[in-house]
């Protein structure tokens, strides 16, 4: 291993969160580590709002990580409560369209953007047994994962971006919280023979979940189906029983159709649920992104969310870093503010649809639950 090193701050996470927190923090002339461990299957159709170019403006980077590669989205259809489609379309909203990213270069983009600031960015690289020193700085070992071997490095603060395992706060003596089971079943189509020109988003609900599809950039179709893992839909015969209920959606089905859906592979599955940590900051480390509050895709609030917590975390670690006493809790005041406005929104969506209010699925997120007239405003796409 080399000599340690020292930095102001290390992030662990390369995804929009960490890229945040290390963007807010070289600019506020930090010296930064950037650890992406480059881990997982890559991510695809995932959406950013409107607001979510306000952010990035705030980080100096809406130009360079919005520019061409990403599609646009100017509004979303949804059969939510009823069969029927309800349309929102983004003409009239202030801050303009919204994007289906693509997100493997959205990441890349953040990251260069970050590099480009003066933090200094490990690609592919994990950190590893964090340990607090007795002069109060840490000492973490970072591994690369393409073959490099490991480095010992030394910092002041840690900033946990690495997701919803939030490995160094969970480390640290956070307890992780979830609220629900919420799984993912995906798939991406090939591209139609003919160019799709309708780049909305579609949310419809069945008696066990929710479907989602959308274009991508690639002009591929993504598929994906969220429901409970211990429900018959998620368990055994994937690919079989994964077609036959996109088969038996009525709007769904039809933009997919023209992607090809005689044979399918099984659909992949991802975590979707909600889910925060007691805490966001300790002894040393902050938690920024789904580390500190991953909230169900739904909401299409996630990266919006990431960005924001990252910013927010990295300017809080400066504040910190220079003696304000408070910032670390006023950030996690920020936390919990978007997750209470989260829960209320998850509920009053929830209680819309009540044609299954027999089903386990919808039973289980209608306790407590007060409608709303607008299930669909203000969403890109789950």
């Amino acid at each position: 291993m080399s000599p340690a090193a020292p930095y102001d701050v290390v992030v662990a996470g390369g995804g929009p969160a960490g890229c945040a927190a290390a963007l807010a923090l070289v600019r506020a002339g930090r010296t930064v580590l950037l650890a992406d461990a480059g881990t997982g299957p890559p991510k695809a159709g995932e959406a950013l709002v409107s607001m979510g170019r306000l952010l990035l403006a705030d980080l100096g980077v809406e130009g360079p990580v919005l520019g061409t590669g990403h599609l646009p989205c100017h509004g979303n259809l949804s059969a939510w409560g009823s069969s029927e489609l309800h349309a929102v379309d983004f003409i009239n909203d202030p801050y303009g369209h919204g994007w289906h990213l693509d997100r493997p270069l959205f990441d890349r983009r953040l990251r260069a953007a970050a590099r480009a600031a003066g933090a200094e960015v490990a690609e592919r690289t994990a950190v590893r047994r964090p340990s607090r020193q007795r002069d109060g700085s840490w000492r973490l070992v970072l591994r690369d994962r393409s073959g490099g071997g490991e480095r010992t490095v030394r910092c002041r603060w840690v900033v946990d971006a690495t997701g919803r395992g939030a490995a160094i706060a969970v480390r640290s003596g956070a307890r992780r919280r979830t609220g629900d089971r919420l799984t993912a079943l995906h798939l991406v189509l090939d591209p139609a023979p003919q160019t799709a020109t309708d780049g909305r988003s579609l949310v419809e609900s069945d008696q066990d979940g929710w479907w989602y599809t959308a274009l991508l950039p690639s002009r591929q179709r993504l598929v994906a189906y969220f429901t409970d893992p211990d429900l018959p839909v998620a368990t055994g015969r994937g690919a079989e029983r994964f077609r036959d209920r996109l088969l038996a959606t009525r709007h769904v089905s039809r933009r997919a159709r023209p992607h090809g859906l005689t044979t399918l592979p099984p659909p992949r599955r991802a975590p979707a649920h909600s889910a925060h940590l007691d805490r966001v900051h300790g002894n040393g480390w902050t938690a920024a992104g789904d580390a500190a509050a991953a909230f169900d895709p739904l909401s299409s609030q996630g990266i919006l969310t990431a960005l924001y917590t990252g910013l927010s975390a990295g300017q809080a670690v400066d504040a910190r870093l220079r003696g304000d006493r408070t910032a670390l809790a006023d950030y996690a005041a920020k936390v919990a503010t978007a997750r209470t406005t989260y829960q209320h929104g998850h509920r009053a969506v929830h209680a819309q649809e009540t044609r299954w209010a027999d089903r386990p699925f919808w039973a289980r997120r209608q306790r407590h639950t007060r409608p709303n007239p607008h299930p669909t405003k203000g969403r890109t796409s789950p």
